[in-house]
């Protein structure tokens, strides 16, 4: 808690470069609203998911659910940025593609779902062309973490904001997390307020919804984090977690926090070696991960990390056989009941959009 503290007072010292950045993007976003500068629309439902702040809203599990509500409906195809990847430009995963090539969100994409085209592109305005030139018989794209990049129009976007961090409550980068402007939530069709608690009281849900104050056209629901069974990163094999074993888990992703609670709750005790968001792990990493899990003295020890994570590790197959090293999936789960209208409302986009053609 105390480190958490430091580090926003800290963060504090930045705030006249915040102002410097807010006024980037206002004007920024400004040129757009009176299209001086024009977003471009395309013949075909497009669905951005997408956040105003950097990271940790739960925007990769948000495609994920979104590919399997409608995978068997319609022919999608996933189009990422492709962050911190080794590669530049268009690129479509096929058979051989590792996450250096495309990042590592696209590439749990990939795997998860391997009869869904995934491409990755910096400028998806040129990306988007020839995506469909490779797959002319795409129905729908999603479009993951684009919100900010008003180049291309999406005909419906989905704004995730975490619980615990709404965007109205937020500063701007540097000073805080934010990187667009808190008045673009406007934009947006659907609000998804992420990582609730899951006996989350109708009386806080009012009180978030009047903080963020969506306007008329706005739907906003809520959803909580669900953790999916265990998984050996090699073998598959499930293990399910109890309170007699010691973890020792390491993550590069945003905010491990809700993963850290799980495991105060499940587990024995636990140590984290946590990394940059994104970081690509090295072997000297590895050596370390090893060393740290040798000094674990429980009998019952395990290695966690996320999906996220575990496409970066992979390419040590080889190395990770002896070592007990488990993937942890996580899912949105809609409270209130409210998984029926979200799922009717983003499967009757893509209908009434090839009705209108």
């Amino acid at each position: 808690m105390f480190s958490k503290f430091f580090l926003k007072s800290i963060r504090l010292l930045f705030f006249p470069i915040a102002v410097v950045y807010w006024l980037v993007i206002l004007i920024r976003n400004w040129l757009y609203d009176v299209k001086i500068i024009r977003s471009t629309s395309f013949g075909l439902p497009l669905i951005c998911v997408g956040n105003l702040s950097v990271g940790g809203t739960g925007k990769s599990p948000m495609v994920e659910y979104l590919i399997r509500l409608l995978h068997d409906k319609f022919r999608i195809a996933t189009l990422s940025r492709g962050y911190k990847r080794k590669t530049k430009g268009y690129t479509l995963a096929n058979d051989v593609t590792t996450a250096l090539e495309i990042g590592d969100e696209p590439m749990q994409f990939h795997l998860k779902f391997p009869d869904v085209p995934v491409a990755v592109g910096e400028k998806r305005l040129e990306a988007i062309p020839q995506m469909l030139h490779d797959k002319p018989d795409t129905e729908a794209i999603l479009l993951d973490d684009a919100f900010q990049h008003r180049s291309v129009k999406a005909g419906l976007n989905i704004l995730l904001t975490e619980c615990s961090n709404l965007f109205t409550r937020d500063l701007y980068l540097p000073a805080g997390d934010l990187r667009d402007l808190k008045s673009s939530y406007k934009r947006a069709q659907v609000i998804v307020v992420t990582k609730c608690p899951p006996d989350m009281s109708v009386e806080d849900k009012q009180k978030v919804i009047e903080e963020i104050r969506p306007t008329k056209h706005q739907v906003i629901f809520f959803t909580s984090i669900e953790y999916g069974e265990m998984y050996h990163i090699n073998t598959r094999h499930n293990y399910r977690l109890d309170e007699k074993t010691e973890v020792l888990l390491v993550t590069g992703i945003a905010n491990p926090t809700p993963l850290q609670n799980r495991l105060d709750e499940r587990s024995k005790a636990y140590n984290i070696m946590q990394y940059p968001d994104h970081h690509i792990f090295t072997i000297d990493d590895l050596r370390e991960i090893r060393k740290k899990f040798r000094q674990i003295e429980s009998p019952e020890k395990l290695i966690l990390t996320t999906e996220k994570d575990a496409v970066r590790l992979v390419k040590f197959n080889s190395e990770l056989a002896d070592l007990p090293l488990y993937v942890l999936p996580v899912r949105h789960h809609f409270l209130f009941g409210e998984a029926d209208q979200f799922n009717e409302l983003v499967v009757n986009f893509i209908k009434n959009f090839r009705k209108a053609e």
